[in-house]
């Protein structure tokens, strides 16, 4: 059998946005389904927009996500004299021709086809030039493009799309399009097929909006004797607007790197991403990289557009829920030692790391780390909402403040108390910790939440958390009773 090659061909005009990533991520799994072989390819011959930046951010962002590749990244750049020759190629065959109209007649021509409700395709006025009269044009220095010659042929033009179908078109709906620009550099359209003929490309998964370049496509591989890919066109992601999402519209929101840094674990958004325009067939959600490798198949991509919700008017949820809500599974039931290296990492970013949770405190660490992140979102939030485990520079939000300690004044002399009274305890457990709260709650006469509400927010400075007793087995006694003496401050 032929190795199933598929390639990904990202534009280094701009970071890694999730469409790209998406799109990469669906070439990958189908790569490894089939023990093929992935390609990666800079398409970089828009030099004024592609930037060695960009560039890095595309790999990093590629390798973040987990998604290797066997082959590249090749550049595009690199073989520009492949897409001459074969644009040079397709003029001997007679599959091609230089077309001297210039853009003012081309624009009354098209204005005067508006005008009749006629075709606005390219009227084909160069199309059979004689050889005589285009050596006499070229003579004269007359600037030119180079044009595919669509076959006069009646019936239609196709090909079989994994996801839509037989797409087709009547032949006479496709006019002769530019394949070279005037300045001599040959357009995306015939680079894109040359360097997948050059590659040895079996598959092209890409988005439906490639769609007007296919049918053309086919064209340009027939003409230069290669058999056509197997093309799988998926659904764009539109927001909730039904508007395609883009760099330029929503912002960093839709890049890779947002996520990154915003605490998503990589097979989490992987997880989330693949479901943007896919499904297993069933109701599964979650999937672990074998999992979703031996169910990915091209048939299940969804022929209808997906949607990504933006939240940007929510802090808790600034994106699809959808994303937030699959990082939280992952967060919560990945093993505890991964975990522990990509909090590591946030630490470490915050200047929060102790090399001592990696030697003999890591029992401690990990313990920690287990005991709160079921409340949790992202890696973010261990070095947030977490942060009171891990320093003494934590913040009390103004919620749990007002609630449960400003709405009880005598918590400023209560809450000492318990401090002393921890501090002589033979032994600091939870059970006696819980005891001497309730105890002081019935002296005081207050209910035991007051109590044990207040010291949560004030050793914590959350509103909610795991039970009360644990925390404070975790923190520590002499971390606690410090806290506890200091409630005045609050006040």
């Amino acid at each position: 059998m032929t190795e199933t090659r598929l390639r990904f061909p990202p534009s280094p005009t701009g970071y890694l946005h999730i469409g790209g990533a998406r799109t990469a991520l669906y070439n990958w799994l189908y790569a490894k389904k089939t023990g093929g072989k992935l390609i990666l390819r800079i398409e970089d011959t828009d030099t004024e927009r592609s930037t060695a930046e960009s560039i890095d951010g595309i790999l990093d962002g590629l390798k973040w996500l987990g998604i290797d590749w066997d082959e590249g990244p090749y550049f595009q750049t690199q073989f520009s004299a492949d897409h001459i020759a074969a644009a040079e190629r397709l003029i001997s065959q007679g599959n091609a021709y230089k077309c001297f109209c210039t853009k003012e007649e081309l624009d009354a021509k098209r204005e005067a086809a508006l005008a009749s409700k006629g075709n606005l395709g390219y009227d084909g006025t160069c199309r059979n030039l004689t050889q005589a009269l285009i050596r006499e044009k070229e003579a004269a220095g007359i600037p030119f493009v180079v044009r595919f010659k669509v076959p006069e042929r009646q019936g239609k033009l196709g090909y079989d799309d994994k996801v839509l179908g037989r797409i087709e078109c009547d032949y006479r709906e496709v006019d002769d399009f530019v394949i070279v620009r005037s300045n001599g550099l040959p357009l995306y359209l015939l680079c894109n097929v040359v360097d997948d003929i050059r590659d040895r490309i079996t598959h092209i998964i890409r988005g439906q909006d490639h769609m007007t370049n296919t049918t053309r496509q086919v064209l340009l591989y027939e003409a230069l004797g290669s058999p056509v890919p197997v093309f799988a066109h998926m659904p764009l992601t539109l927001d909730t607007k039904k508007a395609k999402i883009s760099k330029r519209s929503h912002g960093e929101i839709v890049a890779v790197h947002f996520y990154r840094e915003h605490g998503f674990i990589p097979w989490a958004f992987n997880n989330f991403l693949v479901l943007l325009g896919w499904s297993p067939g069933d109701d599964r959600e979650f999937f672990s990289r074998e999992e979703l490798i031996e169910a990915f198949t091209l048939e299940r991509i969804n022929k209808s557009s997906s949607i990504f919700n933006f939240r940007k008017d929510d802090p808790k949820f600034f994106t699809d829920p959808k994303a937030i809500a699959i990082n939280e599974h992952y967060l919560r039931t990945m093993a505890i030692d991964e975990i522990g290296e990509m909090v590591r990492q946030e630490l470490e970013t915050d200047g929060l790391w102790d090399d001592d949770y990696a030697g003999e405190r890591k029992d401690w660490y990990l313990k920690t780390l287990d005991l709160i992140r079921d409340r949790f979102h992202t890696l973010k939030d261990f070095t947030t909402l977490g942060r009171a485990y891990f320093a003494e520079d934590y913040q009390i939000d103004d919620k749990p403040l007002q609630k449960n300690v400003l709405k009880f004044p005598g918590l400023q002399q209560w809450l000492p108390v318990l401090a002393d009274r921890y501090e002589q305890l033979a032994e600091f457990t939870a059970e006696e910790a819980e005891r001497l709260a309730r105890e002081l709650a019935e002296e005081v006469d207050v209910k035991p939440g007051v109590i044990i509400n207040g010291m949560r927010t004030v050793i914590t400075g959350q509103l909610a958390g795991p039970s009360m007793f644990d925390v404070l087995m975790t923190i520590g006694r002499d971390r606690v009773v410090q806290r506890l003496r200091e409630t005045g401050r609050l006040f």
